[in-house]
């Protein structure tokens, strides 16, 4: 039996004409290991980075301690190291979190593991908007005096950066939704659903299908989020050979599924093609966790009507 996806592509190989299952199982959650695999990517990434930026950051910090060695001058050498290593934390700060993030997938819940990684690139933040302002050269006297001003200036300018960081840190405490969950975000004529994969500085980051959806924070705050919290459906298209009882079908998934559904798993003959026909079989568990051993139970009950030549073990 050859298996193959919604587009028609094979793992399988049979001898003669093999039965096609395409299987379409759609998840309404990605699951725990989906997210960790996820990050595990995304540390990879990061710990390639992560030399190079370090490497910057000395080159940086000999440059700043020779300034007058080097370049003879003082006060520009400062403001321009100052505006480097801001831009520096802000992507060492990025790329810590997400190297971390697989350790701390292994001993959190995905959820409270992304909450960790926003602390920890906020606290890193923090430390080189602090550190850069030091390098500066700014005493805290000069600073009071112009924070008015600054603020007012710097408000003006990235007021947008600055809305989602703090939007994200109420998103956090409010916890409306968890990493892991599938959010239909509504508001301001706009209608955005996907799954929670990470929460950041800046974005929510869902995934809808293969897309992948960006909502600012401030964007998230003031839409209305409503957590979509569905069983994990199956719903998979059979093409099985021309002679095959629909109500045989049903009777043997009937028999092979050990999972609480919501309702009684419903078979339908969907198309007739030469010798072939087609069925479509529709199930949806109580519990979302079983819905890989639902659809491995449906694929099982279905492939004992395909032809005894088919050389592939299904799979979900």
């Amino acid at each position: 039996m050859e298996i193959v996806d919604g587009n028609g592509n094979g793992n399988g190989n049979g001898n003669g004409r093999a039965a096609r299952l395409p299987l379409r199982h759609r998840m309404r959650r990605i699951p725990s290991w989906a997210l960790r695999a996820q990050a595990a990517e995304a540390a990879r990434r990061a710990r390639r980075q992560l030399p190079l930026l370090i490497g910057l950051l000395a080159i940086l910090g000999v440059a700043y301690a020779y300034r007058r060695e080097l370049f003879g001058i003082d006060r520009p050498i400062r403001l321009a190291t100052a505006a480097v290593l801001m831009l520096l934390g802000w992507s060492v700060a990025r790329n810590v979190a997400r190297a971390l993030q697989p350790r701390l997938t292994r001993g959190l819940d995905v959820g409270t593991a992304g909450v960790v990684g926003f602390a920890i690139q906020l606290g890193l933040l923090a430390a080189a908007v602090l550190v850069s302002l030091r390098l500066a050269g700014i005493p805290p006297t000069t600073l009071a005096a112009g924070a008015g001003f600054t603020a007012i200036v710097v408000g003006l300018a990235a007021q947008q950066t600055i809305g989602n960081i703090f939007a994200g840190i109420v998103l956090l405490a409010a916890r409306p939704f968890r990493v892991g969950d599938r959010v239909r975000f509504a508001g301001f004529g706009m209608d955005v659903e996907g799954t929670v994969a990470a929460h950041g500085l800046l974005y929510v980051t869902m995934h809808d299908g293969d897309d992948l959806v960006l909502v600012p924070n401030n964007t998230a705050l003031t839409m209305s989020a409503r957590p979509r919290r569905e069983p994990a459906a199956v719903d998979m298209r059979a093409r099985l050979p021309f002679g095959v009882d629909p109500e045989a079908v049903q009777r043997a998934i009937d028999r092979a599924i050990g999972v609480s559904t919501k309702r009684e798993p419903h078979v339908a003959l969907e198309e007739f093609d030469g010798d072939e026909v087609v069925v479509r079989v529709e199930a949806t568990p109580n519990d979302p966790r079983d819905g890989g051993r639902l659809a491995r139970e449906v694929l099982d009950a279905v492939a004992s009507f395909a032809p005894r030549d088919a050389g592939a073990t299904p799979r979900p």
